[in-house]
């Protein structure tokens, strides 16, 4: 009871004094501003009386088709007359403030404008990209496909297999193009992905984490390299979701990587097989994706690298050096004065044929011509990308050009990395690729094969 009349008497005492207490400004005391809050209507009368100039408010039907040009609230301030307490603007201040909202005003119409111009040439671009990929559909299918043998290495053939395959042609076209010298069947991929079952369950029961990755790190037994896939597929294009654990094509990929670490034993698995093995699984059937798996690893480029076949990785980068001094003579003296190998940045390229480094859909059109021209495609590809970031890569140190080179950007078009890579001649002194790197494999001196760095 006595602090609830304290307080109520301490609360009656001060409310006078607050009322009456004189307020505060930057510079000293000033009385308390008495005048009320005006009504909108005089404060815009005393606006037109002080201006001469009569406000007439646009019509809705204006100011809705103006909208999306009018720029934020906060902008429209510059426009507002200062409180009464301050003071008034200048006509000179006035008229540079109407200006720079009229500016404004103006490059938020521009903006709008480019941006919309923006969205209707990539509409027009995405509408005739998919013309043309119905109707190169229509040719794959009724004329290419049914007389593949005599059509494949046309001009005409090779010209539209440049521009990229139609999805929905692409897995059959690329089981065509790759073969099947192995003659696996389906069937025989159900046995050794029988054996991998067994051999996962044996696992679970037998063994623990470390027993398996001393026995991964056998040569003797590969197939125990079965559990380590587990740890790579759920680093698999993560962006898709996908391919990890709940995943609607995880158990699919582990699959096939666990059938061909049993299938081929003396190669087991590689870092860098997941991403080959999850991009045939996006295009193909079970089966045949790991049919074309199989027979893909089985080429001597990628079987050199899943090898790590130090001598024929050795030759493959001599041959790569050898057209990057003919194409791009200033990289190559720039790459050389660090003493920057190809090792460093082609490995990861070649191990994952370029799905790991590239956006998927343009990782795919790669695929695409490496199916029709081989290896070689692989490193005019590296070559291609080299050209396309020339002009960046010149002004970098070492370090900073293997960052790039490890991690390239994301906004890469296949337009501008396929101009590039047309402009890349795959020709020394009037030999090919396939020359060059056979004269390569004859040479056995270390020393003089091109003055490559990565041999030395």
């Amino acid at each position: 009871l006595f602090f609830r009349n304290f307080f109520t008497k301490r609360t009656k005492e001060l409310k006078p004094a607050v009322q009456s207490a004189p307020g505060w400004k930057l510079f000293g005391k000033v009385p308390p501003r008495e005048n009320l809050p005006k009504d909108s209507k005089i404060i815009q009368q005393e606006y037109e009386a002080r201006t001469g100039r009569m406000y007439k408010p646009p019509p809705p039907s204006a100011r809705r088709k103006n909208i999306e040009f009018e720029p934020l609230s906060t902008t429209a301030l510059i426009l507002e007359d200062r409180p009464a307490n301050l003071p008034a603007k200048s006509v000179e201040e006035a008229l540079r403030h109407r200006q720079e909202y009229d500016e404004m005003v103006a490059e938020a119409k521009k903006r709008e404008i480019k941006e919309a111009h923006k969205r209707k040439k990539i509409m027009r671009e995405r509408f005739k990209q998919e013309e043309n990929i119905a109707s190169a559909m229509v040719i794959w299918v009724n004329e290419i496909l049914p007389n593949w043998e005599g059509m494949r290495a046309t001009r005409r053939v090779r010209e539209l297999w440049w521009q990229g395959l139609p999805p929905s042609v692409r897995g059959k076209v690329w089981s065509l193009a790759v073969g099947n010298e192995l003659n696996i069947t389906p069937e025989l991929y159900e046995i050794f992905l029988s054996r991998a079952k067994e051999r996962w369950k044996s696992f679970s029961e037998t063994s623990s984490e470390n027993d398996v990755e001393d026995a991964g790190a056998s040569v003797a037994d590969r197939e125990a390299s079965l559990e380590l896939i587990k740890l790579d597929i759920s680093r698999t294009f993560p962006s898709l979701y996908i391919f990890q654990k709940g995943g609607p094509y995880h158990d699919l990929l582990h699959s096939v990587l666990g059938a061909y670490t049993c299938y081929r034993p003396d190669v087991g698995y590689v870092q860098g097989m997941s991403f080959i093995a999850a991009v045939l699984i996006l295009n193909l059937e079970e089966a045949d994706a790991f049919i074309a798996f199989a027979n893909l690893l089985n080429k001597p480029c990628q079987l050199a690298f899943f090898r790590v076949d130090h001598s024929m990785m050795l030759k493959y980068f001599a041959a790569f050096e050898v057209f990057f001094e003919e194409n791009l003579p200033k990289l190559f003296l720039h790459f050389k004065s660090y003493s920057l190998t190809p090792d460093i940045y082609l490995i990861d390229w070649i191990f994952t044929l370029y799905s790991k480094s590239l956006p998927l859909d343009l990782a795919c059109r790669v695929w695409d011509v490496f199916c029709r021209d081989g290896e070689e495609f692989l490193f005019r590809t590296g070559l291609g990308i080299l050209r396309l970031y020339e002009d960046i890569l010149l002004q970098m140190d070492f370090i900073h050009i293997a960052q790039f080179l490890t991690k390239l950007p994301e906004d890469i078009t296949s337009e501008k990395l396929f101009s590039c890579i047309a402009a890349i001649q795959m020709q020394n002194s009037n030999k090919k690729w396939a020359q060059v790197f056979a004269s390569l494999m004859k040479d056995n001196k270390e020393g003089d094969k091109n003055h490559s760095p990565a041999l030395k």
